[in-house]
């Protein structure tokens, strides 16, 4: 436990040291990073940083600064004939083919075999095979995995679940952490910590030696979200901890980079110019609100509306203390059953203080919600949105606060076509009238863990409706969908909503197996 203590309070991780030595498009490229992406030569800043070189670095940056000041010279014309540019795939779907077939056929569709490294590119290989969400992104990712496997479990295709989660051991034990994507300027920030859901999932199937196998990988996953707690503690935050009023931690969102985000380096610019707080942390938040997976969210703005009000870093948000929860308690279990005793106690007691600790300054009594904890002005944000039904999802919640929050769902976030994300129409894409699948599956499940089934089979239904009838007349599963009118397209964000897409299919077949009783 001496060892495990140290690795805690370690003041420097990893993944610091690791993502000194891996270039990235903005350091690989310089001004001719910059000049793409602020000129807007593709529409998305997402599309050069995923483009592959058609020759070496020096040969290509040589080239621009002999041609750049050309009269005539045309930057998109150069980096085409210079780079290969990522290809969006078009996801058919066949003729006459059900929902549940196309689904069936998109793991195909969706899957990547094991990367080869190819030298330059900002991809970061893997060893497995994996699910691409699809659309503009075209690696795995974090926290969708985790919602990509409900689907592939009640399908049967725990071979490429266990793939995925051997993967992420594997960028755990190189990079010391998940980091958001496999690329390489992703390696700041992670996502939501659902490995040990992940491995609890496979262990559902295999048993014990799932254990075995994930143990150092996730304890090594849970000391990067505790890394600093002596600092933390003297100074009130460090990384991704902060001290609450009563000396207790909890855990925010963060990025070990001080930038605008290589894949919106448009947009961060923009919103910097516009930043209302004077702070200097605009890209922190930024960076943060990506890593929360809810980019961009009222649940992250001072004012509620606007992204230029951005404060993640002031935010211990009740989601990402409850998964750290259920990650305490996973980490308990598996100790139990590999006889390690101390590990075991140690991460039972961190998981019962973190439990207090979230219902001491998540849960608002008089508003009856879990709601985000600003650790600044030392009160619940007050901000309502579906995050406040994870203390359901990883049962931390008692039988009263579940009862409330169920009324709450019922009042405000259920819509006729299932959960909206939050209460507040901002133009944000994590805000009403925008749904998703995982906040869809988190609040489903955690209704049915408190044995509101009927509720939990609404919110479901129309969810699987408002999917269907989409797929009806598209032919396609999109990233998020209108949940308040659903005759009409979801909105918002950085990008066009996207076709795929790994998280709604998971989501849904899970859904249909769990309430249409269907069997794979």
């Amino acid at each position: 436990m001496k060892k495990l203590l140290l690795f805690l309070l370690a003041g420097t991780s990893l993944a610091e040291l690791k993502a000194q030595t891996v270039e990235t498009p903005d350091k690989l490229w310089g001004q001719l990073f910059i000049d793409v992406q602020t000129k807007r030569i593709f529409p998305d800043n997402k599309t050069f940083v995923d483009a592959v070189p058609k020759y070496v670095p020096e040969v290509i940056l040589k080239k621009y600064a002999e041609e750049k000041g050309k009269e005539g010279f045309d930057l998109k014309a150069f980096v085409l004939e210079n780079f290969n540019p990522p290809v969006v795939p078009n996801v058919k779907v066949k003729g006459n083919n059900s929902l549940i077939g196309h689904l069936e056929e998109l793991w195909d569709v969706l899957t990547r075999k094991a990367d080869s490294s190819t030298q330059y590119s900002s991809l970061l290989p893997l060893p497995g095979s994996y699910i691409v969400p699809g659309g503009r992104f075209r690696e795995i990712y974090y926290w969708d995995s985790y919602f990509t496997m409900q689907g592939l479990a009640v399908t049967n295709r725990y071979d490429l679940i266990e793939n995925m989660i051997t993967n992420f051991q594997y960028l755990i034990d190189t990079y010391g952490h998940i980091p958001n994507g496999n690329r390489n300027y992703f390696l700041g920030r992670s996502q939501p910590p659902y490995f040990a859901l992940m491995v609890e999932l496979l262990h559902s199937k295999n048993g014990d030696s799932t254990y075995r196998k994930f143990f150092p990988a996730m304890e090594k996953e849970y000391a990067f979200w505790m890394d600093g707690i002596t600092t933390a503690k003297a100074k009130g935050e460090y990384r991704r901890l902060v001290r609450m009023p009563d000396g207790s931690l909890l855990n925010r969102y963060w990025d070990d980079i001080d930038a605008p985000r290589q894949e919106s380096y448009a947009e961060d610019l923009k919103t910097s110019k516009e930043y209302t707080r004077k702070d200097g942390m605009v890209f922190r938040n930024l960076r943060g609100g990506a890593e929360s997976g809810w980019d961009f969210s009222s649940r992250w703005f001072g004012d509620t509306m606007h992204l230029n009000t951005i404060e993640t870093s002031n935010i211990a948000p009740v989601d990402l203390n409850g998964l750290l929860y259920a990650y305490e308690t996973i980490l308990a279990k598996a100790a139990k059953s590999m006889g390690l005793k101390e590990k075991a106690d140690f991460y039972t007691k961190s998981a019962e203080k973190r439990k207090a600790t979230i219902s001491k300054y998540c849960w608002n009594a008089k508003l009856h919600y879990f709601f985000d904890y600003d650790f600044r002005q030392k009160h619940t944000t007050d901000r309502w949105s579906l995050a406040g039904t994870m203390p359901l999802f990883v049962q931390l919640a008692t039988k009263e606060q579940a009862v409330d929050v169920k009324k709450q769902i019922e009042e405000k976030f259920l819509k006729d076509g299932g959960l909206a994300s939050t209460v507040y129409h901002t133009g944000q894409q994590w805000d009403a009238p925008n749904g998703w699948a995982p906040l869809q599956y988190v609040g489903v499940q955690g209704l049915l863990n408190y044995h509101f089934d009927d509720l939990a089979k609404t919110s479901a239904e129309r969810w699987m409706a408002v999917n269907e009838r989409v797929f009806a007349a598209t032919g396609k599963m999109l990233e998020k969908y209108n949940v308040e009118n659903i005759h009409l397209e979801s909105g918002g964000g950085e990008y066009p909503t996207q076709d795929g897409f790994g998280w709604s299919n998971g989501v849904y077949l899970k859904f249909y197996y769990m309430f249409k009783k269907r069997a794979f």
